[in-house]
């Protein structure tokens, strides 16, 4: 069974709202988070200090146990 290609290997906040990304596929991409940060489930990650906390967790990226980002999401939202 082949991995899919969006699962996210690496992550990188930066302080503009970026996720500087790493895939399965070996491409990587940068996600601009700024449009996301008005929907409600990511009001917290206005908070840029947390948003900086950004980690990969079982391939997706996450800030803590209640929130998260879709994979595959990222990957075809990405600029590679």
């Amino acid at each position: 069974m082949s991995i899919p290609k969006w699962i996210v290997t690496d992550v990188k906040a930066s302080k503009n709202y970026e996720l500087h990304l790493s895939f399965s596929n070996g491409k990587k991409g940068i996600f601009n988070f700024l449009s996301e940060l008005q929907k409600p489930i990511y009001q917290q990650l206005n908070d840029l200090d947390f948003f900086l906390t950004a980690h990969v967790e079982d391939g997706t990226v996450v800030w803590n146990d209640e929130l998260d980002i879709a994979p595959e999401y990222l990957y075809e939202n990405s600029a590679f």
